[in-house]
């Protein structure tokens, strides 16, 4: 991923297609995988709260207890949208500078982007064969997954339920 590539990993939902968030190239080669128009947002997975921090201006405090409440129960996952998103690849960011990020519990993707040290794009993945790499873990695993919840957040403090 540090070259560009793009792998096929499990994450906290389904198994994504993942990139480097800051690579713009990856990025447009993701697009071109999941044959998707640029103008579909992408998600973005990070380890940690710091790590999300990183890439948006100001993150609105409802967004922090969002978060420290998903941590506290056993919570379906869930991506936040968040307006002001910077230090990530131009054409992952939405035409109103919103991105969809989450932060990842799943052992295996949450190691990957700990060890990565940038937010990776995650998404459903289509074609197996257009990846780099299919990492290992899980592989053998048969139960359904399900997409995260989304929730969008803007800056003046407005809420809305996109996917439950």
């Amino acid at each position: 991923m540090r070259k560009g590539g793009v792998i096929l990993y499990p994450t906290d939902t389904v198994w994504g297609i993942g990139c480097d968030a800051t690579n713009a190239e990856a990025v447009k080669r993701v697009y071109e995988i999941k044959q998707r128009d640029d103008s579909k947002a992408l998600i973005c997975l990070v380890d940690s709260d710091a790590r999300m921090q990183r890439y948006f201006r100001n993150v609105p405090d409802v967004a922090w207890q969002l978060v420290d409440s998903l941590k506290e129960g056993d919570g379906k996952p869930t991506t936040l949208i968040l307006d002001g998103a910077i230090n990530l690849a131009d054409n992952l960011i939405a035409e109103d500078g919103s991105v969809g990020i989450r932060i990842t519990n799943e052992p295996f993707s949450k190691e990957l982007c700990f060890r990565f040290q940038k937010a990776i794009v995650s998404i459903d993945p289509r074609i197996i064969e257009a990846v780099d790499y299919v990492c290992w873990s899980r592989r053998q695993e048969h139960k359904p997954h399900t997409p995260s919840s989304i929730i969008k957040l803007k800056e003046n403090g407005e809420v809305e339920i996109i996917r439950k």
